[in-house]
């Protein structure tokens, strides 16, 4: 095989890694990755890089952080043991899920050596159970009281529109359908996180996991302040149920940003649903979005909002992706209002 077959662009090896090629770049920048460049100083993947990417892959899907990688690899297996028994935990999770299910198919094979046939519906909940959370809203101003119905509620669900899409209003009127939901405000960053600060001092169990998560956010290279604090805490508080957080990024850089996302993802499937308004593209990457994550677009001329799948050519694609800005364009433009002079 010629050294051009062997060797891939950072496209095609985050492709066959199921990565995103953004992802592929911050392994380079801590040092985990060191990719071939060519004469023209492009980079490309050889075999030797694709398996080194390829474990720190599966180390994040372990649940890692970026240092604990980075530790592993430099031959201390002490960071493994929390992934490997947040891992257990989850495996017995589903095997106690399937073992339902076993149970659910004998007691029909019972029943049909009874000569009683199962209902349809029993069938079809066993095979693909129905989402036992739903939304079905009259939608507020600015639409026009349409039906908006969302059937299938990830465990990460991106709210995005341009200004004034009525984005907020929708999420506000989510947090007031779903039961046991909160809203998440922006007035989470006036305080400095005293507010945080005062919950976590009533409660150390609390405290505890808000101190693990931080601990793994900042080694996977977010900087500590007031507003990822708050996040945190709301988070890990079991008492906030479905969480519906207004502008997640805000008071947040461009690296808080990544790590939090790469956070969130690793709670995997069956985690408690967030709601997360954005207009950043460290948030929602479109090409690192996974099956367990929807994007809801409020379309600007504020017709009915709608899912929108996250690959070029899907119906609300282009728009979604003009919403989206950089962390650094984001905070230059904040505040600022297009606007047009009235014609004389």
């Amino acid at each position: 095989m010629s050294r051009s077959k062997q060797f891939l662009s950072p496209s095609e090896a985050a492709k066959r890694l199921g990565v995103s090629t953004k992802a592929l770049r911050l392994y380079e920048q801590r040092g985990l990755l060191d990719p071939v460049r060519t004469e023209a100083g492009w980079r490309t993947y050889g075999p030797v890089e694709m398996a080194q990417a390829a474990e720190i892959v599966a180390l994040r899907a372990l649940g890692l952080s970026l240092a604990e990688v980075a530790r592993v690899s430099n031959g201390d297996p002490q960071s493994l043991e929390p992934a490997l028994a947040a891992h257990q935990k989850a495996l017995e999770g589903r095997i106690r899920r399937l073992a339902d299910t076993v149970e659910q198919v004998r007691g029909l094979r019972a029943d049909l050596a009874r000569e009683k046939a199962p209902k349809v519906s029993e069938l079809a909940r066993m095979v693909q159970p129905t989402p036992e959370i739903r939304i079905a809203i009259d939608l507020p101003w600015p639409w026009g009281g349409e039906r908006f119905e969302l059937r299938d509620i990830r465990a990460l669900n991106y709210i995005i529109g341009p200004l004034f899409s009525g984005k907020t209003r929708l999420a506000r009127t989510i947090a007031e359908t779903l039961p046991d939901a909160t809203f998440l405000g922006l007035e989470r960053l006036t305080d400095e996180g005293a507010a945080a600060r005062e919950t976590l001092d009533r409660n150390p169990a609390l405290k505890a996991r808000v101190d693990k998560s931080l601990h793994w956010l900042i080694e996977d290279g977010a900087t500590e302040s007031a507003a990822l604090r708050v996040l945190v805490v709301s988070l890990e508080s079991e008492n906030l149920g479905i969480l519906i957080v207004d502008m997640v990024e805000d008071g947040l850089d461009q690296a808080s940003q990544e790590a939090l996302i790469s956070y969130l993802r690793l709670r995997g499937p069956n985690a408690r649903p967030l709601f997360l308004l954005t207009r950043s593209c460290a948030v929602l990457d479109l090409a690192a979005v996974g099956p367990d994550e929807a994007i809801i677009l409020c379309p600007a001329n504020h017709s009915p909002p709608a899912q929108v799948a996250p690959y070029p050519g899907a119906p609300g694609y282009e728009a979604v992706a003009t919403c989206l800005a950089t962390p650094e364009a984001r905070a230059r433009t904040e505040g600022v209002v297009a606007w047009r002079p009235e014609v004389a």
